[in-house]
């Protein structure tokens, strides 16, 4: 067990600060979802949003009501009382109160500037403010966390009132004081110096944390220093997002502290299940997963250069920082004409292990792929379609339908929202014919939709999938019109993703071609998944 000086509580601020981001708007029923994916992962507290900003987030307090978390400790979040008035006649606080968790963060001025010019009341007051709402939610029986806002604005331009602030939350029974660098652009040095002084001042008696946000890009590092500096409480956001360029990725953070720097963040065994749990928020947010992002990112691991692929299948720590199994997180060779030999080997053996580096299959795969990608494919990005490429020239491929045509048409005006398109198609599996159309927001939507139809009936699988990034470029701008596209259409089931490919100097066909790889794949996949329950 890790002594105490060597744990870290998180605050998952996703719910609150997170849904600030642009693009991003959750249900009842997705904050509902993420709070469990939370806790699960085992964060010590999710910040769930003010119930007294909107009636959504009131409704949301009243529902969690019903469900049992195992690890996590639930934050209703709100403001200091308004200026001149009893906090007994705060309706925000009154929320605060009805929301009916224990812990609750309530944020108050640090910076002199926002107390007279934004807030226009007086340095005196904003104190009392502070100090009177920590002591009546105190006495109320609630836990109370303080978000120093601006605090190293505040502590810049009055170190002093700066400071009595939170001399005023301590006096008023807080317990947590939360440094918030609000407006993200203080340097790690900076950083260390402020929370080193707050931590000489009040360490002894509270828990000092930070809570940093992106817009110089040292979120991550800047809540590394503040815990080198004492700080025992970090906030931020799993994926990173929020206002403007987003919060502290907590999914990053948590991976250094845990595996850097030898802090505990989150419960034994937790850590594996790091990336699962990122991709399930990212899902629930409806927001497509940066690929470069450390740890959890499909490009975390991924390795393309023929001479790296070769040292990693060697020894993996030549070229990574950690293991990917550490963190829930799997590595990826990505094909290319510079991937080497030792590459084509580790995924050819994936489908038939007898093969080796000297059979001739070998030769014609990396001949038939390097073919491909001077035509305009991209395998580096296309897993799936690689995959599939693989399999037919090793023999392990079989079709699962054949098409006999398919014709797509626009409307115009559009008869309903989110229909301007039309897709007919008729297919044949094992020799039956199915012909079916779908209407969808555009050709590529319509088709999706008409291949689904035609499919399902044979392969129920079909339904499960879900196109979530479609991405067209041209490969040849000189030829204007007649220019090659290259289509990169990636796919989920809800619990894999993946990615394939299609060129041609039509992009319908170029997108026909992308989506039936994706619907092979995901076939291809089940069946040898039964196959292997039935051994």
């Amino acid at each position: 067990m890790a002594s105490s000086d060597k744990i870290i509580d998180i605050l998952d601020s996703t719910l609150r600060d997170g849904a600030q981001g642009e693009g991003i708007s959750f249900s009842v029923q997705d904050k509902i979802h993420i709070v469990q994916a939370l806790d699960e992962l085992g964060v010590t507290y999710i910040e769930a949003g003010n119930p007294g900003s909107n009636p959504k987030d009131m409704e949301f307090f009243q529902e969690i009501k019903k469900i049992s978390l195992s690890h996590a400790k639930l934050c209703a979040f709100g403001s200091t009382r308004r200026k001149d008035i009893a906090c007994s006649e705060d309706a925000n606080l009154q929320s605060l109160l009805a929301a009916g968790t224990h812990d609750v963060v309530i944020f108050g001025k640090s910076w002199t500037f926002h107390v007279t010019e934004i807030i226009k009341t007086s340095l005196e007051e904003n104190l009392a403010m502070i100090r009177d709402t920590c002591s009546y939610l105190t006495d109320n029986g609630r836990n109370v966390i303080y978000d120093a806002e601006h605090f190293f604005t505040g502590y810049q331009e009055n170190k002093e009132y700066a400071m009595k602030t939170l001399q005023a939350a301590l006096d008023g029974g807080a317990t947590v004081f939360s440094l918030c660098e609000t407006k993200g652009g203080i340097l790690p040095d900076e950083c260390r110096e402020v929370v080193s002084d707050v931590v000489a001042a009040f360490g002894s008696r509270v828990v000092v944390g930070i809570h940093t946000h992106d817009d110089s890009g040292l979120a991550v590092a800047n809540s590394l220093i503040a815990v080198q500096a004492g700080a025992r409480h970090v906030q931020g956001t799993l994926l990173g997002f929020g206002e403007r360029t987003g919060n502290a990725n907590l999914s990053t953070v948590i991976a250094d502290l845990e595996l850097k720097m030898g802090y505990k963040c989150i419960p034994d065994g937790k850590l594996e299940t790091l990336t699962p749990t990122v991709k399930g928020v990212a899902e629930i947010a409806n927001i497509a997963l940066n690929p470069q992002m450390p740890y959890v990112g499909t490009n975390a691991f991924a390795h393309k250069a023929g001479m790296h692929i070769d040292a990693v299948l060697k020894n993996p720590v030549a070229y990574e920082h950690v293991a990917p199994e550490a963190v829930g997180n799997s590595r990826v060779f990505l094909m290319s004409e510079v991937a080497g030999r030792s590459m084509i080997i580790e995924k050819i053996q994936k489908f038939d292990p007898t093969i080796t580096k000297d059979n001739p299959v070998v030769k014609d795969i990396m001949k038939k792929m390097k073919e491909l990608e001077f035509e305009g494919y991209q395998f580096e990005g296309a897993d799936g379609s690689f995959e599939l490429l693989v399999r037919k020239i090793i023999g392990k491929y079989q079709p699962f339908f054949k098409l006999h045509y398919y014709q797509t048409s626009g409307m115009n005006p559009r008869p309903e929202e989110g229909v301007n398109a039309c897709a007919q198609i008729k297919v044949e599996v094992d020799g039956q014919i199915e012909v079916t159309a779908g209407e969808g927001d555009g050709p590529v939507n319509a088709l999706d939709i008409a291949l689904r139809k035609a499919l399902v009936r044979f392969y129920p699988a079909v339904d499960k999938i879900r196109l979530t990034d479609y991405k067209v470029r041209v490969l040849d701008g000189k030829s204007a019109t007649a220019s090659h596209v290259r289509v990169l259409i990636e796919s989920t089931d809800g619990t894999d993703s993946w990615t394939t490919v299609g060129v041609s100097a039509d992009v319908m066909e170029a997108s026909w071609l992308a989506l039936v790889d994706s619907f092979e794949y995901k076939l291809i996949k089940d069946l040898e998944k039964h196959f292997r329950k039935m051994i």
